[in-house]
């Protein structure tokens, strides 16, 4: 009588079935969208309210200064992952958060806020994720059986989107309206209730069980530098995507700067603008592992029809064009990242994948202050439509340079490049369980 009510239970979403991931995945949505709408808000805030000159700069900046954490914090916050319980990480990340935003919001309701709180206070937040997210993900075990890893490394993977997608739409608007105290008190309720949510989750620990781990572990350890080495074929994608990423990730300084200056729209048309970004790649990230072909070429492909998508609207100036070349362009961003993270997966073996995920986002995160700076000095000299096409223009060489790497793949890599879309699949199944 139990084999069939266990088997029936599996067919419901894992948020449904397992309580404990579920909680903490709702935790994990609401301080990824508290700190996307802060990020929006605060970057339009700069551009519409609070800078008269220099507003490229001021923006890129700011977005600069928001992704730094996640760069140069990566030793610091492995350790603490390795350290600490995880349930404790989280609780704390996310209640620190919480703090640092009903402060803000408590400042701006009192006098008008300076541009160095806005800054400080987006590091703060940025700091508390940069430890939140990768100690979830290291999370997951504690959290579901194995045989639903892999499910929910894809719900984790794909509902990134999906926060990020909230939080964009509402950033802008809660900014027109209620200012950036709004913003902040809005924040400060996600982040105050991830941290209870999370304090209710029950982790499956076993201390002697990870003492030994972390022994072994520690053993077998190997640098970054050595993994890379005995995989060319990883290595050199990484850096086709850190040169994409320095093009790709300047959307976030154009989009407000193009609604200035070339669409005169306000909050609202930043928020469709977002909104349809994050709307195309919730729907790459769902659908990518059905798209046919190899990833290298999909990858390539892909660039290139950013590069295409991005051109179009510094040609065209018209709100339903940009829109639409967005969501196309979030559409390839999930495709992408769906079909390279499963082909790391397959590449990368099992003791060097925490390093190598956690080096990895930096690597790809480190492009990201660099292209904000960049295009927000731009901003200040050029026009938002030039700024589309100097994007564009950047894509293609990394679209190329994509395409040709199967050429000078060793043997081993190019198996496992040739792999077949299928594998990817439980990846994407996961997230269309939601």
């Amino acid at each position: 009588m139990s084999a069939p009510t266990t088997d029936t239970g599996r067919t419901r979403p894992l948020v449904l079935r397992n309580r404990a991931f579920g909680t903490v995945w709702l935790g994990q949505v609401l301080t990824q969208a508290a700190v996307r709408m802060f990020q929006v808000g605060v970057s339009w805030w700069l551009v519409a309210y609070a800078v008269t000159s220099g507003r490229g700069l001021a923006s890129g900046l700011f977005m600069a200064v928001s992704t730094l954490p996640a760069v140069t914090l990566a030793p610091v916050v492995a350790r603490a992952i390795a350290r600490f319980a995880h349930r404790s990480l989280l609780r704390t990340a996310a209640g620190a958060a919480g703090a640092t935003a009903a402060a803000l919001a408590v400042w701006a309701c009192a006098s008008d806020l300076p541009l160095a709180a806005a800054y400080a206070a987006t590091l703060a937040l940025a700091t508390c994720q940069a430890f939140f997210d990768p100690c979830l993900t290291t999370s997951v075990p504690e959290l579901v059986d194995d045989e639903d890893i892999e499910a929910a490394t894809g719900f984790e993977l794909s509902t990134q989107s999906l926060a990020s997608l909230g939080g964009a739409l509402l950033g802008a608007l809660i900014v027109d309206r209620a200012g950036v105290a709004g913003l902040a008190v809005g924040c400060a309720a996600a982040y105050l209730c991830a941290a209870a949510l999370i304090t209710t989750a029950r982790f499956r620990t076993s201390p002697a069980e990870d003492a030994e781990a972390a022994g072994e572990g520690a053993e077998a350890r190997r640098t970054l530098r050595q993994v890379l080495a005995d995989l060319p074929f990883v290595r050199k994608i990484l850096v086709c995507f850190a040169a994409a990423n320095l093009f790709t990730t300047a959307v976030f300084v154009v989009i407000p700067l193009y609604t200035k200056s070339v669409l005169q729209g306000g909050g609202g048309t930043v928020a469709l603008l977002e909104a349809s970004l994050g709307a195309g790649t919730l729907i790459g990230s769902f659908t990518g592992a059905r798209v046919p072909g190899r990833p290298t070429v999909v990858g390539s492909v892909c660039l290139g029809t950013m590069a295409v998508v991005l051109a179009l609207p510094g040609l065209i100036a018209e709100r339903p064009v940009i829109a639409g070349c967005l969501a196309v362009a979030g559409w390839c961003v999930g495709v992408i990242g769906v079909r390279f993270v499963a082909l790391f997966q397959r590449l990368v073996p099992t003791s060097d994948k925490p390093a190598f995920f956690a080096v990895m986002q930096a690597l790809l995160g480190a492009t990201f202050p660099v292209a904000s700076l960049l295009f927000g000095l731009l901003g200040d000299h050029l026009s938002a439509q030039t700024l589309c096409l100097i994007q564009a223009a950047g894509l293609v060489p990394a679209a190329c340079a994509l395409a040709l790497l199967r050429e000078r793949a060793t043997t081993t890599d190019t198996e496992a490049a040739d792999a077949p879309a299928q594998e990817t699949r439980p990846l994407a199944d996961a997230g269309g369980q939601r």
